[in-house]
């Protein structure tokens, strides 16, 4: 993997700005494999709670921050009122993060930045790491999941083929992105590893945290603590 010769410090760029990839809130169209455990209303609150929590956190980063919803038709904008919101386009992940970073990038400004809502206990400073990155020479940033995928990525061009044809929602994800990356010459940066939250088994992790107090997230915790 690529690495700067010196590590950047200070602020993120001011022209830095951020997608959160997110689906509204519905039993039964969100946190399936959860819902197969919890129940379809119980993992439809769960996730929520994700959103809410999230939007929450990243008050605190000197960023623009986009939310990007499916299904484009759904009433998400009115779930967080003053957030800037955009529907997402495409007919699955991959075609749907390829517009949805073309679209941003033709905006104009700094490097881009997107994550999905399926990690409420991102680090922040992820976020500022991966724009840091990408100011001091970076082409690509990637936050490596622990299901073989990635919680973030990066980038301050548009290149169609890091999302055209990767065979989605499996444990190949990364390894498919990076290869693309690799056969691009992209100068690639890959930050700490962390998980999302799609089944039960990944809710002891996050208990754990937020035992720990190591992120906020008061309407998650109040949701694990209920019976």
């Amino acid at each position: 993997m690529w690495s700067p010769t010196s590590s950047p410090s200070g602020p993120p760029l001011p022209d830095g700005r951020l997608v959160v990839m997110a689906k509204y809130p519905e039993p039964g169209a969100v946190k399936t494999r959860l819902a197969a455990v919890l129940g379809a209303d119980r993992a439809c609150a769960l996730y929520r709670a994700f959103v809410l929590d999230l939007a929450d956190r990243l008050r605190a980063l000197p960023l623009e921050v986009t939310w990007a919803y499916w299904p484009p038709h759904a009433p998400f904008p009115g779930l967080l009122p003053g957030w800037r919101c955009r529907p997402q386009q495409g007919d699955d992940l991959g075609e749907r993060l390829a517009h949805v970073v073309a679209s941003e990038l033709a905006r104009g400004g700094g490097p881009l930045v997107v994550v999905g809502a399926d990690a409420p206990h991102l680090p922040v400073s992820c976020v500022t790491e991966a724009v840091e990155m990408l100011g001091a020479g970076a082409d690509l940033v990637l936050g490596p999941a622990t299901d073989g995928g990635y919680y973030l990525i990066g980038l301050h061009a548009v290149w169609p083929a890091l999302f055209d044809g990767i065979t989605w929602g499996t444990a190949t994800v990364l390894a498919e992105t990076l290869a693309r990356a690799d056969r691009l010459a992209l100068r690639t940066h890959l930050l700490s590893p962390t998980f999302d939250v799609d089944d039960v088994d990944d809710l002891a992790p996050l208990r754990a945290i937020l035992r720990d107090g190591r992120v906020h997230l008061p309407r998650t915790a109040a949701l694990l603590a209920s019976r």
